[in-house]
């Protein structure tokens, strides 16, 4: 039996969608596959209980039998960090409790897939990063980033440190093709001539790229002030109006595809926004309702307008979430992911499964 870690430089990767297409892959090579997040990272409630929806998917689109708290041992939520803080939780016992369910898990299996849960790093408070968790389990990781220049290398290098020999590779995931050519020629030369060794670039992709204005709209619960205006184009980051008029304008200018969240009493930053390009949609909080000049405008450009009542802080925390819980985390993300995978990653040879 092998198993394999996905694990990331930084949240929002799509690691959720590379490791489920991974172990989807090794089925259809025959492989018997199982699969655990040992620190369940994105939660939600349900019927009462915290759970992290990325082992449910994977339990969806596997066909599992396991219960969730055998895919995923240890909840990592706020209270359990804040109690693991306090000193109430045994790092040991928590390091047995998930190899126990490894163990459980990886019983007459060919493949167990591990994802990594949040950040590199997190996990730390009870001596379960995922560094700690690939030696726990004597799993190879495959680390995903993001690549947007070379500084992004920093991130990359360091997690490689961590690893050392565990590192089966990094995989360059959603770069955008104006960066292909220097992650080519530049960086992946680089970090192969540090001993880092790549395993391929996946293009970003229109299929999994974002959320839909309508979808972000329900995921922040608000109203839709311009009726008309399109919903579903892709929103793909958020950024905050919290700053001058000039400054949201620059800053707008050079991104693309977001979501300004700011204060609905701020009819000049508003303007400005529409102003800019790149603008997917306006998130405008405080329960204010802009001027009838500022939706004019927003019709005009077909700009959606999405009014809520909470705070500017809220608002941008449940756009964040729903911008992380989007398209990546769908059966189809996941087959689309697969196809991805098999294009551009010599998928038998990382699985340790030839055709």
């Amino acid at each position: 039996m092998s198993t394999l870690l996905v694990t990331s430089t930084a949240e929002s990767t799509g690691k959720t969608a590379i490791a489920v297409a991974l172990a989807r892959l090794a089925q259809k090579r025959g492989a018997e596959v199982g699969y655990m997040k040992p620190k369940g990272t994105r939660l939600e409630s349900v019927v009462g209980k915290t759970r992290d929806e990325d082992p449910a998917l994977a339990r969806e689109v596997l066909g599992l039998e396991a219960g969730m708290h055998q895919l995923e041992p240890v909840v990592y939520s706020p209270t359990f960090v804040q109690e693991a803080v306090r000193g109430r939780e045994d790092p040991d016992a928590l390091r047995e409790r998930v190899a126990e369910s490894f163990a459980e898990l990886a019983e007459g299996v060919d493949l167990m897939m591990l994802e990594g849960g949040g950040r590199l790093w997190t996990g730390g408070v009870v001596e379960l990063t995922d560094p700690d968790v690939a030696a726990l389990l004597d799993a190879r990781a495959v680390l995903v980033s993001r690549y947007a220049d070379a500084g992004d290398l920093d991130d990359v290098l360091a997690g490689a440190e961590a690893f050392g020999d565990r590192l089966a590779g990094v995989l360059f995931n959603a770069v955008e093709s104006a960066h292909i050519e220097g992650l080519s020629e530049d960086s992946i030369p680089f970090l192969e001539g540090r001993g880092v060794d790549s395993l391929g670039a996946v293009p970003r992709d229109e299929q999994l790229a974002g959320v839909s204005v309508a979808d972000l709209r329900r995921g922040v619960g608000g109203d839709l002030l311009t009726p008309d205006a399109p919903t579903d184009g892709l929103v793909e980051r958020v950024a905050v109006g919290a700053m001058s008029a000039d400054a949201v304008l620059d800053h707008l200018r050079r991104t693309r595809r977001a979501a300004l969240v700011t204060g609905g009493d701020r009819a000049d930053v508003q303007t400005a926004a529409l102003e800019a390009g790149g603008l997917a949609c306006l998130v405008l909080t405080g329960g204010y309702r802009p001027p009838n000049a500022v939706l004019g405008k927003a019709a005009d450009r077909g700009v959606p307008v999405v009014l809520v009542d909470a705070d500017t802080r809220t608002a941008v925390d449940r756009v964040e979430e729903t911008l992380r819980s989007g398209r990546t985390t769908t059966e189809d993300a996941v087959d689309r992911m697969a196809d991805l995978l098999s294009e551009r990653v010599d998928v038998g040879a990382l699985l340790g499964l030839e055709e």
